[in-house]
């Protein structure tokens, strides 16, 4: 059985700044009104026959939401960005452009890249690990986890993960 959760309705949304380094029209600093649509597949167990409580995954997903609000999305592992500084402040290059920050405006993501498919790679990951870890204390069976990024209404980018 899946339960789904539709982003929009359920106030699953993010307004961040990013930049996908060196790409022809999204290489400056621009941002987006994200939202994010959730399904988790598993078998009904329990008092009351849930795959999983929809106030957990929606309380899960909106802490993650709320770390990347109003933040300028940076991606670690981008082979594009060089660092300089991570302390007080942000200090980066990508080829001849540097850019310093507030730390505190910044979230800094283990990731490649802050695309759409990369996000929704990243929020799937600690879904699905968060409901593993409670699976482990419970009767729940998580199969898989669904998750799209959207960066606009009919534009996102989907990551599954199944056992």
């Amino acid at each position: 059985m899946k339960i789904v959760i539709n982003g929009i309705h359920a106030n699953l949304r993010f307004s961040s700044a990013h930049m996908i380094p060196c790409h022809q029209f999204c290489g400056g600093i621009h941002g987006h009104s994200y939202h994010v649509d959730v399904q988790v597949d598993g078998d009904r167990c329990g008092e009351f026959g849930f795959v999983v409580d929809f106030k957990k995954v929606k309380d899960l997903m909106r802490d993650l939401c709320s770390d990347l609000d109003h933040k300028v999305l940076i991606p670690l592992e981008s082979d594009d960005i060089k660092f300089n500084d991570l302390d007080d402040s942000v200090d980066f290059s990508i080829g001849v452009k540097k850019y310093t920050l507030p730390r505190e405006d910044c979230c800094l993501l283990s990731l490649k890249s802050t695309c759409a498919e990369e996000l929704a790679e990243y929020f799937a990951r600690k879904l699905y690990n968060s409901l593993k870890e409670e699976e482990n204390e419970s009767e729940m069976k998580i199969a898989s986890v669904q998750v799209c990024v959207n960066e606009g209404i009919g534009q996102g980018a989907y990551f599954e993960i199944k056992d």
